[in-house]
């Protein structure tokens, strides 16, 4: 973990806008019916609406995914009692939380009262603005109480998060921890050192999960708890012991199965480790010094199971694991409230996504190859993008089966689907790229088996079932990668394209390539040796029928794999030219920008085979191309150089589609805003029409275009997508990612199955 400094601190909230949130518009603000619309007189509608039936504020307003993160700032992180103002910035922190991990707006609200009373009403009198209430950073015991009291007197979530958080992610990780060492949670000794609001949380709900409770000893700053200590408070009561031989923490410890530690740093020493029974699990979860370090608990005893509340050691307990899709979960079903149900299945939840196959997001994050469940892994990591689905859906379940929800979810695969997109993990459009690839799975070349990320791309497009792999390379190499990455190859052919046994296919493909390009100066000796390269191989594949789509390597440039298209595949009788799209998926919709890798410096010609080329592929994708020419000039205002090719380009394109919404030379700026485009240029083809096709004046503008609008937001981009060739031929590049892999493979088995279709 990079050390953090106060000057790099400080500057990170200051610089630019102060903090780490703003408010954001979700309706358009343009013109003055916006702005009607937007407050008087349009407002009045929702608001007698909402007058008649409360409810209606969940259709109406933000409430339904709106969370009051709630403070008095009696007990800020490690800091203590710094007061409300103060405890500001870890406010604007957990509301940042909430809404990248789980698509959820954030008030942070810090209340300047510590009167539990005073405080209570304060929330009970701003509640009707939010769909849920986190309470956050409030001292115990008093805690207790504000909690109980807002559950039972308001109608929407409320969770205390220092209590529940901890308690929901260490109990998965003490389920899955007691699974690795061979134990069950009926029998564990376990020793708690603390008895804070989230020592007392944490420990109750390993009682709902099983302990029992005559196997749990907590210690305070005091010692052990005990039954005859005299003014002992209602929380601190319910777990005092009736023994009187443990006193000390190296008393108590003695022969325990499980210490949980949310107290102070360096308090646990290796002898006590060394006194615990075999495979001790220990949760040491002081912030941001643990009650004894990872190194020395691992010295101490190899066999620990251990985890701690910091990033830089496996089985972090971090509480972002579980509060945003737990709140998710409950908003999305409308709920009243957040019930021992629904934490129980948050818990199970997470314990059970630690045993599935880790995705390579995460892997790549940690600059691991692959996380397996074990020791080192039995939590799950908080980059890992499948909790949104798993914990948020498992919560709104619990809701709904405990009679909480109000708004009951019928569709579960839609909802998953739902919050896929909210997060950006997946797209209307891939969503159906893949769904359209499941109902006719085409076999698929991957040309560099040995690639990790293209094995894993593999492997996974296999698993989502969107095609039949073939992996070219050697097959021991590839089967021991694999066995590596904990890769399953059942289902997926291999083959050692430079295998002796290979020889007869390499001289068949070589006799048809030297035959086809025979006017081009090819030989067959030439061309045998070119089928010791994976490309041609791969390539040769598809040409000859023995495979139905290729994707090419990650290690060669587009240069040379361009030319070897070229020569294997062709372009299409049609045209002269052949090029790649990629599509931008965003928050203002989807865009398809062409040529993005193949014609450097095209010619008018070359242009309008990129707009029909354009032209067809968008329509490939079920959109209706409404597509601007670009150039730094518009409609002839300057008529030299490059706009004067994309004028010519654009009359012969309307000329020979005249339905079609195209029009040109344009700027950027008038082809992404219709309102000034049809104010100044109301002549257009496009008028009235957004358009959502860019075709650039040459490479250097289309590639750098969608880079930087990749690198600046969240926008998903799938491609490089290959228009043109005669057959489907797709191209990768070395900083692909596995999701970029199986993206680009659902396209080439769409683009195979629309081959086959104009050949029946």
């Amino acid at each position: 973990m990079a050390k953090i400094t106060k000057e790099a601190a400080l500057l990170y909230h200051s610089q630019g806008k102060p903090g780490k949130i703003e408010v954001v518009p979700t309706k358009p603000y343009r013109t003055q019916t916006d702005l009607s619309l937007a407050y008087s007189p349009g407002v009045a509608e929702p608001c007698l609406e909402i007058e008649k039936n409360p409810q209606d504020a969940y259709k109406y307003t933000a409430k339904g995914n709106l969370v009051a993160v709630i403070s008095n700032g009696t007990a800020v992180l490690g800091l203590g009692d710094i007061g409300a103002m103060a405890g500001k910035p870890v406010m604007e922190g957990k509301g940042l939380l909430f809404k990248i991990y789980g698509g959820i707006d954030v008030f942070d609200i810090e209340v300047n009262e510590k009167d539990p009373e005073k405080f209570i009403e304060a929330v009970k009198a701003i509640a009707p603005t939010f769909g849920g209430i986190n309470l956050e950073d409030i001292k115990a015991p008093e805690c207790f109480e504000i909690e109980r009291r807002l559950k039972e007197e308001l109608d929407i979530p409320v969770m205390h998060d220092d209590q529940h958080g901890t308690a929901i992610i260490s109990a998965a990780g003490l389920l899955n921890a007691l699974e690795v060492a061979g134990k069950k949670i009926e029998d564990v000794r376990i020793v708690v050192n603390g008895a804070g609001a989230a020592a007392i949380s944490c420990t109750k709900l390993y009682e709902a999960l099983g302990a029992t409770h005559e196997n749990i000893i907590m210690l305070d700053s005091k010692g052990v708890i005990t039954s005859d200590r005299e003014k002992l408070d209602d929380t601190k009561r319910y777990f005092a012991t009736d023994r009187r031989d443990l006193h000390t923490l190296a008393e108590a410890i003695q022969g325990a199965d499980v210490f949980l530690g949310l107290s102070k740093g360096n308090v646990l020493t290796q002898d006590m480790i060394r006194s615990m029974a075999n495979y001790p699990i220990v949760f040491a979860l002081a912030n941001p010094v643990p009650e004894i370090s990872y190194e020395d608990a691992m010295a101490a005893r190899p066999d620990v199971l251990m985890s701690t509340g910091r990033s830089d050691y496996p089985n972090q307990i971090n509480n972002v694991i579980g509060f945003p899709y737990i709140f998710r979960g409950a908003l999305d079903v409308a709920s009243t409230a957040i019930n021992e149900e629904m934490k129980l299945a948050a818990v199970r939840a997470i314990a059970n996504l630690a045993k599935q196959p880790v995705p390579d997001v995460v892997n790549e994050v940690y600059h691991v190859n692959n996380f397996t469940f074990g020791p080192d892994y039995f939590i799950p990591k908080p980059v890992d993008p499948r909790l949104i689905t798993e914990v948020s859906m498992a919560v709104a379940k619990a809701a709904m089966e405990s009679g909480v929800a109000r708004k009951p979810i019928t569709d579960w695969e839609a909802y998953r689907q739902h919050l896929k997109e909210l997060m950006g993990q997946e797209s209307k459009l891939t969503r159906q790229l893949y769904d359209t690839a499941r109902r006719d799975p085409q076999r698929v070349v991957f040309a560099e088996g040995i690639h990790p990320t293209m094995l894993k791309a593999a492997v996974e497009a296999k698993a989502e079932g969107i095609c039949h792999p073939i992996l070219l390379g050697n097959d021991e190499a590839i089967g021991k990668l694999a066995k590596e990455l904990d890769l399953s190859l059942e289902g997926i052919e291999v083959v050692n394209l430079r295998h002796p046994n290979e020889a007869p296919r390499r001289e068949r493909y070589a006799r048809i390539l030297a035959e086809k390009r025979a006017r081009q100066g090819a030989n067959f000796q030439e061309a045998n040796d070119k089928m010791f390269e994976r490309n041609y191989f791969g390539m040769m594949m598809v040409e000859t029928g023995e495979a139905d789509a290729f994707i090419t390597g990650l290690y060669t440039k587009y240069s040379n794999t361009i030319k070897v298209a070229k020569e294997v595949i062709g372009i299409r009788p049609e045209f002269k030219h052949f090029g790649t799209m990629h599509i931008l998926n965003s928050k203002k919709g989807t865009y398809f920008l062409a040529d993005t890798l193949i014609n450097r410096h095209p010619d008018t010609d070359t242009l309008i085979d990129i707009a029909k080329l354009s032209k067809t592929t968008v329509e490939f994708f079920n959109h209706t191309p409404v597509m601007a020419m670009l150039s730094y000039s518009n409609f002839g205002s300057d008529s030299e150089g490059s706009p004067a090719k994309v004028h010519e380009a654009i009359e012969i394109m309307q000329n020979e589609y005249p339905k079609l919404a195209i029009d040109g030379e344009m700027q950027v700026k008038y082809a992404m805003n219709k309102e000034a485009r049809d104010e100044k240029y109301p002549f257009t083809r496009l008028i009235g029409k957004d358009v959502n096709t860019l075709i650039f004046p040459n490479l250097s503008s289309a590639n750098a275009t969608y880079q930087l609008i990749q690198s600046m937001n969240e926008t998903e981009v799938i491609g490089p997508i290959q228009m043109g060739l005669n057959k489907p031929i797709h191209f990768t590049d070395c900083e692909a990612s596995v999701r970029d892999i199986v993206n680009i493979t659902a396209v080439a088995v769409i683009d195979a199955i629309v081959e086959k279709k104009k050949k029946q």
